[in-house]
């Protein structure tokens, strides 16, 4: 299934609408490519920072023996924004719909007097939160991929959200989570609210990406302001084992 683009967001003349159609690779080999590694073709984060990779084009005649090279036989790969046809040998591990979407002149970003950044020194924390809440994949060190804020309940982070992929002009909002224990109480708006607002103070737009049956959280965020870019598809192949 190929990625269905559907109504196109009228950007400035001077933000390339077209970097959404590819984020991560766009994200990786421009401002995140001091935490990437790989080839013209294709490229990968560090794995301590992040599990996700791209390819510059699944056209691309040497494609296959680039992330070949990249990653190593018998390992996986994550595939996002395309469902391209596998060659002999390779693995479709898993596959899924997702969804993109893209704030709106409707978004009303402000900053959060409550939310505290996180760093280094909270990754335990961190980590514990996503075990926890299952917002995405989180490395230990994917808080270096943007700003990340929390809010604490009795020194606890018990709320958070972030910044992960950076394509030209956008920023990407990513691990929004909250404990089970304090959900519904709007903290994950505010979180979100307070992410977008210093991602316009950089000059960027805001985006998200979700899985298509995530529809609580899609619902939400339309109503926040953002809509939908585009359907797409993500999974991860495996490599073949020579």
């Amino acid at each position: 299934m190929a990625a269905e683009t559907l109504d196109a967001v009228p950007a400035a003349p001077d933000r390339a609408v077209h970097v959404l159609d590819n984020p991560a690779w766009h994200s990786l080999t421009g401002r995140h490519a001091a935490l990437s590694e790989g080839n013209e073709i294709a490229r990968r984060y560090l794995p301590e920072v992040s599990p996700f990779a791209a390819v510059r084009s699944w056209d691309d005649p040497d494609v296959w023996d680039a992330v070949l090279d990249l990653v190593g036989p018998g390992q996986l790969f994550p595939v996002s924004g395309s469902d391209p046809a596998l060659p002999a040998g390779w693995e479709v591990v898993a596959r899924g719909a997702g969804v993109q979407l893209v704030e709106t002149d409707a978004l009303r970003p402000r900053p959060d007097d409550e939310a505290v950044l996180l760093g280094a020194d909270d990754v335990p924390e961190m980590l514990a939160l996503v075990e926890r809440t299952q917002p995405g994949p989180f490395a230990p060190r994917t808080h270096e991929l943007g700003r990340y804020v929390g809010l604490r309940r009795d020194g606890r982070l018990v709320a958070m959200a972030g910044e992960r992929l950076q394509p030209g002009g956008w920023t990407e909002i990513s691990a929004v989570c909250t404990d089970a224990s304090f959900q519904r109480q709007g903290l994950a708006t505010r979180l979100v609210l307070d992410v977008a607002h210093h991602i316009h103070e950089r000059g960027d737009r805001a985006l998200l990406h979700a899985a298509e049956a995530n529809t609580r959280a899609i619902a939400i965020y339309e109503r926040l302001g953002f809509q939908l870019r585009r359907r797409t598809v993500f999974g991860t192949v495996r490599t073949p084992s020579r």
